[in-house]
């Protein structure tokens, strides 16, 4: 299979932060429609796409939210302040150019501070270039949302971009969905709001599918950087199949059942042990009596960051792991 440099450079320049996920949800019903049997939006703007088969229920889930900044208050100056959306680091954040939904465009600064370490959310500003708070106020209101504003970017073996967290993963969903011609499963393809402000489209979708197994795509961090933090994940060294993080243990029949496809296919994979962070797979275990689930993590650099990497490898490599999973007999 050819990596689809432009669909996802498409996915990861579609505005959509946590709350907002609406047009990236427009372009996903565009790639999948003809490949599913049905698509429904739910009441808190999960895109489902049923595709169906005489197996077990299976949701797949990926979150199609993006962390940001939420604007607070705009000072007389026409500076905006702002909290966050998700996990953002003020060291990263600083001196980043940012884009909200109308187009308008700013910078993000901050007070004078003498330890950089020191830095918070609350000595920092947003700079759209406006001069007074009434001009300001012609292109930004108070709970607006803005995002990194980056581009795609790709050699032979990787891809970076801001937001590969987790268009990349609604990437491998999408691939996975073309490619299965006949679904020997019952698959409930979700692509989730708000997973970075807690799970919560996930926890409602699971609630409203309540699948006999869960499986969901997200990145995961690395280990192989220099002085990296001690972690057995790197990139191009194949599919991340997680045991646990924060939100869960995976299932151990889910995550045995990956490990034997991987090994029969010969595709390549790793084993995940997060001592932090959570997936939806977090929430859709918890629903209802309990749902076996698991996770295929897709290995990325500098995660949360407006440079996350990807090994193209890797991504194919997730593709073919979730493809076969989803062809697989299962007996749980």
């Amino acid at each position: 299979m050819a990596f689809n440099s432009e669909l996802l450079r498409k996915l990861v320049k579609i505005y959509g932060p946590s709350s907002n996920e609406n047009l990236v949800r427009e372009f996903i019903i565009e790639e999948i429609k003809t490949y599913v049997d049905e698509i429904e939006i739910d009441s808190m703007g999960n895109l489902i796409a049923h595709k169906k088969g005489p197996g077990k229920k299976i949701m797949i889930s990926s979150h199609m939210d993006q962390i940001g900044l939420m604007v607070i208050d705009i000072d007389k100056n026409g500076f905006l302040r702002f909290t966050n959306v998700g996990g953002i680091s003020p060291q990263i954040t600083l001196s980043q150019r940012v884009i909200f939904e109308n187009g308008t465009v700013g910078g993000v600064f901050s007070e004078p501070v003498e330890d950089m370490s020191k830095l918070k959310l609350e000595n920092m500003y947003i700079d759209i270039g406006a001069f007074s708070k009434e001009e300001a106020e012609k292109y930004v209101q108070i709970g607006d949302i803005c995002i990194y504003n980056t581009n795609l970017d790709e050699n032979e073996n990787v891809v970076f971009s801001s937001y590969l967290d987790d268009r990349v993963g609604c990437f491998v969903s999408i691939e996975a969905i073309k490619t299965l011609k006949e679904a020997k499963n019952d698959l409930y393809f979700v692509f989730s709001v708000q997973e970075e402000v807690g799970l919560r489209g996930a926890k409602t979708a699971a609630y409203k599918i309540n699948p006999d197994i869960g499986i969901s795509l997200d990145v995961t961090i690395h280990g192989d950087t220099p002085k990296a933090k001690r972690f057995a994940v790197g990139l191009n060294k194949g599919a991340a199949i997680k045991i646990k993080d924060n939100s869960l243990i995976c299932h151990p029949k889910v995550r045995d059942t990956l490990i034997k496809i991987a090994k029969e296919s010969n595709i390549p994979y790793q084993l995940e042990v997060l001592d932090a962070g959570g997936t939806d797979s977090g929430a859709i275990q918890l629903t209802k009596s309990g749902i076996p689930s698991g996770v295929i993590s897709i290995p990325t650099r500098y995660v949360h960051s407006t440079m996350e990497m990807a090994s193209k490898n890797d991504i194919k490599n997730c593709i073919d792991l979730l493809v076969g999973f989803l062809n697989y007999e299962f007996n749980v």
